[in-house]
């Protein structure tokens, strides 16, 4: 059972870990150096990569190059991570103990199926393999405390905005409709971009403690999100908006008054700023009966529904033609069966009720604390995303399960 009261956080953890680094040899102290190296190749890294594909400035060298960089960074990674280990005397915390075995199983199931599944289901699932453990890696062994760090953080996501406002056409950002890329099939629709900008977007929020920076971030946040048409990603912001000021607020019971204030307010000038804004998808946000991207999903959760149906225990690993996957947390249980969906609710489920009662309920001390924050709304933002559009193999399921082995472990 996790103890009843607050964590206590020892007198620098990582300092211990940077000593016996040093002693287990030059790879041993750059466990967080290759963390962050990793963050800022796979976000920011890929939002410049893809900026300069598709404004035709240099050709695909990388291909579509997430996956590329994702394998290049995977043995410095996994080596960092071992060594970490090896400085903690070998011993697995609960959190990684419970992810691994789930990767694990998943690696296993991918193994089983391996030529028998259709639709290049297996290179899919290895590559969301590959990416839920690096981000797991990174969010529990990066220095997100350092100041240098979170000012360049800030700099790249003022970069990608000017990118984003700068290249929209009608109100949407899409590099591919330039028609100027050399390589078009390579470049990345609003999902690579936007997921790209969130995740250093809510990091950054987790880490900054000025309510003036916050509302900074979250008017130049909404905006971008919302030009560069992802749904998703852009609800998702919205949905973290009350979570970081309820967190902030000294009183949350004036905070959560304030907050009902201003959504009647909203409700009542909707179409006033309907109308001041540039017309683009994501406003079907207010009426998904209008969404023709919402109906297929609709359709895709139908037929995951009929397939579990069929196959309740086991599932149905690779039924689905190509990209026909369900974008929900129902995907878990047609490719990994009941054993494995329940597995995936109860990693996110159990961590979320742990941070939701030391954080509201009983109010511990490191409630306070940016890891805390960080892996609460990490780990909120990442199930409803799977409620709504993401796959369960999404790499936002690492990231949020890393920042909760870091705060659990108070490093």
């Amino acid at each position: 059972m996790l103890p009843a009261d607050a964590i206590a956080f020892p007198a620098p953890p990582l300092t211990q870990v940077y000593a016996a680094g040093r002693r287990a040899g030059p790879l041993g102290l750059l466990g967080p150096a290759w963390a962050e190296l990793a963050f800022w190749l796979l976000f920011p890294g890929f939002f410049a990569y893809q900026t300069l594909l598709g404004l035709g400035l240099i050709r695909a060298y990388l291909g579509g190059y997430f996956a590329w960089i994702s394998l290049l960074m995977f043995a410095p990674l996994l080596l960092s991570y071992l060594l970490r280990m090896r400085a903690c005397g070998w011993r697995v915390h609960r959190v990684d103990a419970a992810w691994l075995a789930f990767l694990a199983y998943y690696a296993t199931i991918i193994v089983l199926h391996m030529g028998l599944a259709g639709g290049g289901a297996t290179s899919h699932h290895t590559l969301g393999l590959l990416y839920m453990f690096l981000l797991f890696v990174i969010f529990k062994t990066l220095d997100f405390e350092s100041k240098r760090f979170q000012l360049t953080l800030l700099a790249s996501l003022l970069a990608m905005s000017a990118v984003v406002f700068a290249y929209a056409v009608d109100g949407a950002f899409y590099l591919a409709a330039l028609g100027a890329a050399r390589d078009p099939e390579s470049v990345a629709t609003y999902q690579g971009f936007s997921r790209s900008y969130l995740l250093p977007m809510v990091v950054l929020l987790a880490c900054t403690r000025r309510a003036s920076l916050r509302w900074a971030l979250y008017a130049l946040g909404l905006p971008t999100l919302y030009i560069n048409t992802a749904r998703s990603e852009f609800g998702a912001l919205l949905f973290l908006i009350p979570l970081f000021e309820l967190h902030a607020a000294r009183s949350r019971l004036a905070m959560l008054m304030l907050m009902a204030g201003a959504i009647m307010l909203l409700q009542f000038n909707l179409d006033a700023l309907v109308a001041a804004v540039p017309g683009n998808r994501t406003l079907e946000l207010l009426d998904l009966s209008h969404s023709t991207s919402a109906s297929a999903r609709h359709a895709l959760t139908e037929q995951a529904l009929r397939t579990i149906a069929d196959h309740p225990i086991l599932g149905d690993y690779g039924s689905y033609p190509s990209g026909r996957y369900a974008h929900n947390i129902l995907s878990a249980w047609v490719d990994l069966g009941l054993l494995g969906f329940a597995a995936l609710l109860a990693l996110l489920l159990y961590p979320l009720t742990h941070l939701a009662i030391h954080g509201y309920l009983l109010g511990g001390r490191t409630s306070r604390d940016h890891r805390y924050l960080l892996a609460w709304s990490l780990l909120a933002s990442t199930l409803l995303l799977l409620c709504l559009s993401h796959f369960f193999s999404d790499m936002l399921i690492g990231a949020a399960l890393g920042a909760y082995a870091r705060y659990r472990a108070g490093d």
